[in-house]
C-alpha cells in the first residue's frame, strides 16, 4: 500500500459524544458563547460538552454545567440527537430539557459568555454547525 497525503483513510471517523441542555425560561433560551480558544471559537451553541468515559449523560450535563456556568440543573427527557460529519471526527449531540436550579446565577466560568435569547433570535447568533443542525429540528426546519 502507498501512502498518498491527503489520501481518505480506511479508518473509521472518531465520534464524539456531546451533550447539551435546553434551557428554557419565560420563552427565552440560555445559549452559551465558546471562548476564543476552544474548537469553533465565539460560535453559541446550547451549554454542555464532551460526555467522558464512564459517564452517564446526565452525569456530564451536570458536570458540564457546572464547569462552563457555575449552575445546577435538573436533567429531563432526551428531546433531539443529531449526528454532525467535522472535517476529523463525527459529532452526535444529545439535547436534554433541563432546568437550572431555584434562582441560579449563572457566572462565565468556561465560556466566553451566555444569553437568553427567544427562538426568533436564533439567527441573529453563529451557531455551531452541530447546534444549528439541532435547532432546525427542534424547529421543525430540518
Amino acid at each position: 500500500m502507498v501512502y498518498t497525503p491527503g489520501a481518505v483513510s480506511d479508518q473509521p471517523r472518531k465520534t464524539i459524544r456531546v451533550v447539551a441542555a435546553v434551557v428554557e425560561r419565560d420563552g427565552r433560551y440560555l445559549i452559551t458563547q465558546r471562548r476564543a480558544n476552544a474548537v469553533l471559537p465565539h460560535l453559541w451553541e446550547f451549554p454542555g460538552g464532551r460526555v467522558e468515559e464512564r459517564e452517564t449523560d446526565a452525569e456530564a450535563l451536570r458536570r458540564e454545567m457546572g464547569e462552563r456556568l457555575g449552575a445546577t440543573v435538573s436533567v429531563g427527557e432526551l428531546i433531539s440527537f443529531v449526528s454532525h460529519p467535522y472535517e476529523k471526527y463525527t459529532v452526535d449531540l444529545y439535547l436534554y430539557q433541563c432546568e437550572l436550579a431555584d434562582d441560579e446565577a449563572l457566572s462565565c466560568e468556561a465560556v466566553q459568555d451566555f444569553r437568553w435569547v427567544t427562538s426568533d433570535e436564533f439567527d441573529r447568533y453563529p451557531f455551531t454547525p452541530a447546534d444549528e443542525a439541532s435547532m432546525n429540528e427542534l424547529l421543525g426546519e430540518g
